[in-house]
């Protein structure tokens, strides 16, 4: 006879306890290895590095294992691993530069310390992440006014040509790297709401199910905010982060190709024009294009020297690179930040620089994995957002780098040398951990959902439990949801009226609509309607969920 035993689910924190070290020893390994490259002995500043990076570690993984004990357990340990590796790369160039109190490494450091201040915070504070959709507007104006901030005279300062820095005291700042976070959370607010409009409404076209034209508002507004990033600040990379988020983000919620065509033709269009407009555009894309010509790659400023370098650095590393600490990185410009993937490439070689890419898409594979898993559309959208742009980021870091598309100026998440970038990024991977805490959490028990004989109540909500949601809390719950109801006079043992028609109460779409089964939703298997009820109507709640109403 078989025994059938309940085990409670795994949490995961074991392994993100074990991965943790692995990144550690990778991290402080390529640290302890520059030293005695460059100077023959263990870097003096080990110690404070290496055991800094090990402490906010293990303060993020307690919190998490008390805050969010079921979030993904491989984010963790990646990104760790990812700052420590960068952390090594910067201070093996400050190194080569002659910098011997390693004032580029310390910085990172710090800002490393303020980025998970910020994902410790966001960990704390945020116990839901549905919560942030009550927020969606407000976010939407807190994003625009961070990303059009740079404009502001006496505020916005031009470094290198672009104009997306702040001066705050003695401090720079870049506002979009906050402001993508803040776009991301309006725009899963706004197509959640919106989505059934976008998706279904509209002709079809040579098998293209094109928008309607008034729909097409939200997308022509994403286009000219971009434009206008292009144009006004000089900022490709911004611009093409911001409006490639919109459209993947659109797609995500509609299903639909159009959008992502509209959305490549206005884009294209546009980066044509500005670059036949402005010089400063046209320009970037002459030094993609002919990088290797004597008069491009001597001009100054401007000229594709940095590229050249870059590339020659790819090639002197070769398929297995230097070995840390004897390469020449520091004969490319910005080394430490913007073409710190030729750096890495030239010391790690093509092996070490795919194995790079391949955290960044198994980072960029969790963030779409607590997508598909969270129950509610806002957390799907939410995460497979953030997950977007990590990934595209590096995309357009790396294609720039290899001469694949125009250098843009954005920097490569957690490794290049930069305190908004990395901050922002800390607080991206504490909304996923977030998110997918809630993607794994199991279940409650059955025997907590059982309500008192006569009481109505609804199950939902994140850990299966509806009841704060009956009470209007707000959070806008896109999951199926099910009522149970005590014993009522006209209700059988499934849910359907005795005789009396009425409705029943489960859908078969879990998109708040009314398609139903017979004799499990949308219509009576009764003679006639019962009282009140609206023949061939879904018998959900007011907010448009389905629902499955059952006997006790």
């Amino acid at each position: 006879m078989a025994t059938v035993s309940v085990r409670p689910p795994r949490t995961g924190r074991g392994v993100e306890l074990g991965l943790l070290l692995l990144a550690l020893v990778l991290s402080l390994g390529a640290y302890a290895q520059v030293g005695l490259a460059t100077t023959g002995a263990v870097p003096p500043g080990l110690a404070v590095h290496g055991g800094g990076l090990a402490l906010l570690a293990l303060v993020v993984h307690l919190l998490i294992r008390w805050r969010a004990p079921y979030a993904d357990p491989v984010l963790l340990p990646i990104v760790v691993a990812l700052n420590g590796i960068g952390l090594s790369m910067i201070y093996r160039i400050d190194q080569a530069a002659g910098e011997g109190g390693s004032s580029s490494a310390d910085r990172q450091l710090l800002w490393t310390l303020v980025g998970v201040a910020a994902a410790v915070a966001v960990l704390w504070f945020v116990r839901d992440h549905r919560l942030l959709r009550r927020y969606t507007y407000t976010a939407m104006v807190a994003g625009l006014v961070l990303l059009l901030l740079p404009l502001v005279p006496g505020l916005g300062v031009n470094l290198n040509g672009a104009r997306i820095w702040i001066h705050l005291g003695s401090m720079s700042f870049q506002p979009a790297e906050l402001g993508k976070i803040l776009l991301a959370v309006f725009f899963a607010g706004y197509l959640v709401t919106n989505r059934d409009n976008l998706a279904l409404a509209g002709p079809r076209i040579l098998g293209l199910h094109l928008p309607r034209l008034r729909d097409l508002g939200p997308i022509l507004l994403a286009w000219g905010v971009s434009l206008a990033v292009l144009v006004l600040e000089r900022d490709l990379g911004t611009s093409l982060l911001f409006f490639g988020l919109f459209v993947a983000m659109l797609y995500v919620a509609t299903e639909r190709l159009s959008w992502v065509l509209i959305g490549l033709l206005l884009f294209g269009g546009g980066a044509a024009l500005a670059a036949q407009l402005f010089p400063h555009v046209g320009a970037r894309v002459e030094v993609w294009l002919h990088a290797l010509e004597p008069e491009v790659y001597s001009r100054s400023p401007g000229g594709s020297g940095q590229v050249v370098q870059g590339l020659f650095g790819l090639a002197s590393g070769g398929l297995l690179g230097t070995g840390w600490g004897e390469g020449y990185p520091q004969l490319v410009p910005y080394a430490n930040s913007d073409f710190i993937v030729a750096s890495l490439g030239e010391e790690l070689g093509l092996t070490g620089l795919l194995a790079l890419l391949l955290l960044y898409l198994v980072l960029a594979e969790r963030g779409l994995r607590a997508a598909i898993g969270v129950r509610d559309g806002f957390g799907k959208l939410l995460a497979s957002g953030l997950a977007f742009v990590l990934a595209f980021q590096c995309f357009v870091v790396v294609g720039g780098v290899t001469r694949l598309i125009p250098l843009t100026g954005l920097t490569m998440p957690f490794l290049a040398l930069g305190g908004s970038s990395l901050l922002s990024n800390w607080v991206i991977v504490a909304l996923l951990l977030r998110i997918s805490d809630a993607a794994r959490r199991p279940a409650p028990p059955a025997a907590l959902l059982q309500p008192e004989p006569g009481e109505l109540a609804v199950v939902g909500g994140p850990n299966g439990a509806g009841r704060d949601r009956a009470a209007g809390d707000g959070l806008g719950d896109d999951r199926p949801t099910e009522v149970r109801a005590g014993a009522a006079d006209g209700w059988d043992d499934v849910g359907r009226t005795r005789g009396d028609g009425g409705r029943t109460g489960r859908s078969d779409r879990d998109d708040g609509g009314h398609r139903g089964r017979p004799g499990s939703g949308g219509r009576s298997g009764g003679p006639g309607p019962g009282p009140g009820a609206a023949p061939g109507r879904d018998g959900g709640p007011e907010d448009g969920q389905p629902t499955e109403v059952v006997r006790l």
